[in-house]
C-alpha cells in the first residue's frame, strides 16, 4: 500500500491490447513526471473484493486518469463498459465528500 497521496496517480481505463500502447503512455509520463501511476493491476489478490481494491487505489490518490472513451459498445450484443463511469463517480464522490485532503484531488477525463 502506498501513502504518498500527493503523488499518486489513479489510472482508470481499458487494460485490453487495443489500448496498451496509450496505457504505457499515459504510465510512462506520470513516472517521467515524478508521480506514482496507481493501477487496479497492482493487486493480484483475487480473494480481495475488487471495488474495495478500487476504493482504496482512490483514496491513497491525489490525481485520478479517467478514460470514458470506451464506454459505447462496438459490437452488436456487446455489453457497455459501465465499471468505468462508476469508478470516475466514486473518485468525484471521494472529493466531494471526503473532506480533508480529498477535498483536493484533481480529476482529468479523457
Amino acid at each position: 500500500m502506498s501513502h504518498d497521496f500527493d503523488k499518486n496517480v489513479f489510472v482508470n481505463c481499458p487494460f485490453d491490447d487495443d489500448f496498451r500502447q496509450l496505457l504505457l503512455g499515459v504510465v510512462f509520463t506520470i513516472f517521467y513526471f515524478g508521480y506514482k501511476p496507481r493501477l487496479s493491476l497492482e493487486r493480484a489478490d483475487s480473494a480481495e473484493n475488487r471495488i474495495d481494491k478500487i476504493t482504496d487505489l482512490i483514496k491513497e490518490s491525489k490525481f485520478g486518469i479517467h478514460d470514458l472513451s470506451r464506454l459505447v459498445s462496438t459490437a452488436k450484443g456487446e455489453v457497455y463498459r459501465m465499471n468505468m463511469p462508476f469508478e470516475l463517480g466514486i473518485d468525484y464522490g471521494c472529493k466531494k465528500l471526503k473532506g480533508g485532503k480529498w477535498k483536493e484531488k484533481k480529476i482529468l477525463i479523457l
